[in-house]
């Protein structure tokens, strides 16, 4: 009997595995549904891409399903139908995230690139001098306005936002602490919704409550950063603690079981531990606030120049340099060429620049996000305790 069954087994275990479809199965019904939408929609002379795309996928959901029914059975087919539905839902999600990277980069690449007078001086010149339709001028100034007003608010936000999450996560458990930790909790929640506008108006009128009348105007690079700091302590405070309450008790009882104090079981081993979520929860929220145009509008105001002081004069940034070309439109050119009236050099006139500059400063903020995700991964990957085999 023991013979027969040893017999039976590996037949058995390899006619089960016959029955599942190789991978190319799919692709070949995908192909099949895009085909026959094609067919379709050229007859009914309603033929586009999208139109394709969406009617091929419902065919290849549809198809794919009654195939993998008849080959493998029903269990599987369902497997196979709940495949597509979430690699679908993956590509309709992805989607608007490639064409916005790919309109930013077709329209505004080509002027990062080939700005005159040198490739990529674009990123090296800022806008003193440049006037009507001069195709010239660069983005230094509001990449460098970005960055500082940037690097303050991170400054403001990032100690309040941790210390706050450790309190509601490590201490707010008990008595008067945990009321405390409710309310902040609720407030939290409330300074999430607050409109970006709201928080410049708050900036600005924080600065004027203490400057004398005849400085109502004054405009400055750190009201921006008390603004921005508004809209990125809330996230800050809910990654944080989210990460916080991630790490597992038992780690906090075994350094407790040491001796080890509260204070520093907190800062040796729950944040080392969480390190690599609160980075990306910082990383979030900065890119949150970096691209925001309103508070700055109010609070930085715009200017032509490179100006590196927080607490004297109006600042460029990257989202009002976008908003104040993209609103110049199309340069009136009468002329072939612009005369830069500050160092007398001749410009070509282009009807278009105004736009361009505006693309090529949005590809430069995506540029910025990008590269801080990337340290962001790098300080997880090498902070982060690293996991024994």
């Amino acid at each position: 009997m023991s013979t027969a069954i040893d017999n039976e087994t590996p037949t058995m275990m390899r006619s089960s595995g016959e029955r599942r479809l190789p991978w190319y199965h799919l692709v070949f019904t995908g192909l099949v549904g895009a085909a026959i939408a094609a067919v379709l929609l050229l007859a009914l002379d309603a033929f586009s891409i999208a139109s394709m795309l969406i009617l091929g996928f419902i065919l290849h959901l549809v198809m794919g399903y009654l195939y993998s029914l008849v080959r493998e059975g029903r269990r599987w087919a369902m497997d196979r139908l709940m495949m597509l539905i979430v690699i679908g839902a993956f590509a309709l999600a992805m989607f608007p995230l490639v064409s916005l990277l790919w309109e930013v980069i077709s329209r505004g690449g080509a002027r990062v690139i080939a700005a005159s007078p040198t490739p990529f001086a674009f990123w090296t010149n800022d806008m003193s001098g440049i006037i009507g339709g001069a195709d010239a001028g660069g983005v230094l100034h509001a990449t460098i306005g970005t960055l500082l007003i940037t690097l303050w608010a991170s400054v403001i936000s990032i100690p309040i936002g941790l210390f706050t999450a450790i309190f509601l996560v490590e201490y707010a458990d008990q008595g008067w602490r945990r009321v405390l930790g409710k309310g902040v909790t609720f407030l939290v929640d409330v300074m999430t919704g607050i409109p970006s506008i709201v928080a410049g108006l708050f900036g600005l009128s924080l600065f004027l409550a203490f400057l004398p009348d005849g400085q109502q105007g004054v405009r400055m690079g750190i009201m921006g950063s008390v603004a921005l700091s508004l809209l990125m302590i809330p996230t800050v405070v809910r990654s944080s603690e989210e990460m916080l309450r991630l790490v597992s008790m038992d780690l906090r009882e075994a350094a407790y079981a040491l001796g080890v104090p509260k204070w520093l079981t907190i800062v040796r081993v729950v944040l080392r531990t969480a390190v690599a979520g609160l980075a990306t929860g910082i990383t979030l929220a900065i890119a949150r606030v970096i691209g925001e145009t309103a508070p700055l509008l109010l609070t930085v105001g715009m200017v032509t120049s490179i100006n590196w002081s927080m607490f004297d004069g109006r600042m460029a940034t990257l989202p009002t340099y976008i908003n104040q070309q993209y609103r110049n439109g199309s340069a009136n050119c009468m002329n072939d060429t612009v005369t830069n009236p500050v160092n007398q050099e001749v410009y070509a006139c282009s009807v278009t620049t105004n736009i361009d500059r505006a693309w090529a400063a949005a590809l430069t903020l995506i540029i910025i996000v990008m590269v801080l995700n990337i340290i962001a991964r790098l300080v997880s990957h090498y902070f982060s305790p690293k996991i024994s085999r």
